[in-house]
């Protein structure tokens, strides 16, 4: 090991520094596009666009429309931030007294669990520590929604006024974007996440293990609120999406972003809802989840007996080096290799992935060679210690690293119309909604195959070479180049957006097709898997992160061995295999009480408002809006607390062994619901782009829009809404949360938990 404590002391904020100051500058970059002001020619006219309609007004009108989307999606997050906020205020309570009761709220401190000749804080210090950490987690994560957020909502117009100029300087506007996401979420989470370590260890000192286990809460504070955004964003954005399609669509034969459909607005909020600001909280849950495991069982290793502070801050590193390999990867994109016309979209954002991954690998092994000892031990609960190379960890790293991408190119062939099996689902649709129904499913199953053994891969080898650690690190490999991920994520809704308002303003043909031609892989709509793959890039790493957590769980619970054979870890187990199935169900109802409402409203304007389908009258958008926003609210509830109260009833009633088992049956069968679902509702979707674009001879066949073979495409692209934008996204903060959670409250179930068992 050659990296010292003074080199992690300045190498891990100013990564985030860096990262920070990066993304301020791409939005001063972006903020040079003026939104609602017109460009004036040298003779002093006004300038006239390609329709003849004047500068002024396409101007004023994308001005409004911004406007518009940003008010409704501000709304509804001030609004589920203050739910969440008395969420949080009662978690926080019943963290600190179920933690406090432990050590029967004494201010003594006590022998530590891993060395009972030392003395460690009391349990009423390490409940307080524990609460602060979830409290201060949950803020993180609420800012890193808000923040993706508001800079989509800034830059949507942005995007398409640039498009004016070319597809180049509208792709260029649309990456910045979601790179200042990307890099303000990767930045903040870690800075945040450092500090916090450096402040806790005034007070816990050489104490590792009390100090990471009460830094769990971080991840426990993350991840609860990326259950809600989740939740609540998909349930909006896709009751919003449904009254569209099917009354716009279906019914009334006009445009998904046409501004005489009354739920186009909502529509548009959605995008930022759900896909920025939910997403941008499942990731850093992520990352915040894999970091915590990763740290706890470090704790217990020969790192924390030798108080190797460079050791201990190895996940850390890991996640600083990714900051500075996903800058220099940006600049790939955005300076050195721009894009310049249609056909280059694509292929730079698979660069970007591959560029990232490949300068990942580089950095990880550096790390690893230079910021860990040679040899070292890993404790195994009831097992012999793990001894282990510096080399070993590199490859555990690399495997998750590697799976990532993997899986992300997995599901982009399962998902992008530009390959067969999208091509067979829309095929399918000759023959009406039933049969593409079928399709879609088949499809969605099948695409589970290769993302699990690719996860199988990555957790035999990590395990085998670094028992859970390794497994813990190896989730962190994966989510090493988040801010480049977060960032093509980010940029996919920015282009829907900025698609929808050249709609809705009125723009010209040719700059509706540069918008379009931002989400395709070729020309037109033929639009790639690209958001699908960062949606299994997501679910890849919440299987690791979850194993990793389970672990941890494992470990601090003293359970040697969870042996399915056994009556209370079997239960456990169909229990927990079943919980997606439960929340699945909730949450797709959910989905489908919201768009009868918005079904029902669309239509009843449609119906009673004079002038409407000619254009002559504006439709109320902002009723649609409140629909969306009341419905998802109240809908958001039942799920997250299925989500949050299982752990801590199985724990408290039947012991940390039954508990053990649930967490295993969720994770096993949380991943391949994710998956497939997620995958279906990507291949209907892009199997509908597939035949209104019309881009070959087999989708003109299909097609034109209003064909029967259009409007069952549209129908297969409905139902596939709440699996791929709701309950397939969820379902991986659900094993997440409940793994962390149950991480979290270890102690008590330990000290407690079991009390029908007892008697």
């Amino acid at each position: 090991m050659v990296l010292g404590t003074t080199f992690v002391l300045v190498f891990v904020p100013a990564s985030a520094a860096v990262g920070i100051l990066f993304a301020l500058t791409q939005w001063y970059l972006v903020s040079y596009v003026t939104v609602g002001k017109s460009r004036v020619s040298n003779n002093g006219y006004m300038q006239v666009d390609e329709d003849g309609i004047d500068d002024a007004s396409v101007n004023a009108k994308c001005a409004e429309i911004q406007a518009a989307i940003s008010e409704g999606s501000e709304a509804f997050l001030t609004t589920m931030y203050t739910y969440l906020a008395i969420f949080m205020g009662l978690f926080s309570v019943i963290i600190f007294v179920f933690l406090a009761s432990v050590g029967g709220f004494s201010f003594d401190r006590q022998p530590c669990d891993y060395d009972q000749t030392k003395s460690c804080p009391s349990s009423i210090a390490s409940a307080f520590f524990s609460t602060v950490a979830f409290i201060l987690g949950a803020l993180t994560s609420t800012l890193s929604g808000y923040l993706g957020m508001k800079i989509a909502t800034y830059a949507n117009a942005r995007t398409t006024l640039e498009a004016r100029k070319g597809v180049g300087k509208a792709f260029a506007i649309a990456f910045r974007s979601g790179a200042v996401m990307g890099f303000l979420l990767a930045a903040n989470g870690l800075l945040v996440l450092f500090l916090t370590i450096l402040v806790f260890k005034l007070y816990f000192g050489d104490d590792w293990v009390g100090l990471y286990e009460a830094i769990t809460g971080y991840g426990l504070g993350g991840s609860s609120v990326a259950l809600f955004g989740r939740v609540g964003g998909g349930i909006y954005t896709k009751a919003a999406d449904v009254g569209a399609d099917l009354v716009g669509k279906v019914e009334q034969n006009i445009p998904e972003d046409d501004p005489r459909n009354p739920a186009v607005i909502a529509d548009n909020v959605g995008d930022n809802v759900g896909d920025i600001a939910g997403m941008g909280a499942d990731l850093f849950g992520s990352f915040a989840e894999s970091t915590c495991a990763a740290l706890v069982v470090s704790s217990i290793s020969s790192f924390g007996n030798d108080k190797n502070f460079v050791a201990m801050c190895f996940p850390l590193l890991i996640s600083s080096a990714g900051i500075l390999v996903c800058l220099l990867t940006t600049l790939v994109a955005t300076d050195i290799m721009s894009v310049k016309g249609v056909k280059e979209i694509e292929p730079t954002l698979k660069r970007q992935l591959v560029i990232s991954t490949v300068l990942m690998t580089v950095a990880i092994f550096l790390i690893s060679w230079f910021g860990l000892p040679e040899t070292f031990t890993i404790n195994v609960v009831g097992h012999e210690a793990k001894v282990v190379k510096n080399w070993h960890i590199f490859f555990c790293v690399g495997s998750g690293l590697w799976a990532g991408l993997i899986i992300g190119f997995v599901t982009e062939y399962f998902t992008s119309n530009a390959y067969t099996p999208v091509q067979d689902v829309a095929d399918s649709c000759r023959t009406g909604a039933a049969t593409n129904i079928i399709f879609g499913l088949a499809l969605g199953y099948k695409s589970v195959i290769v993302p699990v053994f690719a996860i199988a891969v990555a957790i035999y080898l990590s395990f085998s070479l670094a028992a859970m650690y390794g497994i813990a690190v190896a989730a962190l490999g994966m989510l090493s180049t988040l801010a480049t991920g977060l960032a093509i994520d980010a940029y996919g809704p920015i282009s829907d957006n900025a698609g929808g308002i050249a709609e809705m303003a009125g723009m010209s043909h040719e700059v509706r097709e540069r918008t379009d031609a931002l989400t395709a892989a070729g020309t037109r709509r033929q639009r790639s898997g690209r958001w699908f793959m960062v949606q299994g890039f997501a679910i890849g790493s919440a299987a690791l992160v979850s194993l990793a957590l389970f672990g941890a769980y494992v470990s601090r619970a003293g359970i040697a061995s969870v042996d399915v054979i056994q009556p209370k870890e079997f239960v456990g187990l169909i229990v927990g295999a079943m919980l997606p199935y439960w929340f699945s169900a909730m949450t797709m109802k959910s989905v489908g009480k919201a768009a009868l409402a918005m079904v029902e409203e669309v239509r009843r304007q449609f119906r009673t408002i004079p002038g409407l389908m000619e254009g002559t009258t504006k439709p109320d958008y902002k009723r649609c809006v409140k629909i969306s926003t009341d419905a998802s609210l109240k809908e958001m509830i039942p799920p997250g607390a299925l989500v949050m109260l299982t752990p801590l009833i199985v724990g408290t009633l039947f012991g940390v062994e039954t508990l053990a088992g649930l967490l295993a049956g969720a994770l096993v069968s949380g991943v391949q619901i994710a998956i497939s679902a997620s995958n279906t509702g990507g291949a209907w979707d892009n199997a509908k782009k597939y035949i209104e674009a019309g881009a070959s001879e087999h989708a003109k066949s299909l097609g034109p829009k209003g064909s029967d073979a259009h409007k069952a495409a549209v129908i297969g692209d409905t139902v596939g809404d709440p699996l791929k934008d709701t309950s397939g996204p969820s379902l991986n903060i659900l094993i997440k949360l409940m793994a962390v959670e149950s991480l979290v409250f270890a102690p008590f179930f330990a000290a407690n938990g079991g009390w029908l068992f007892r008697g």
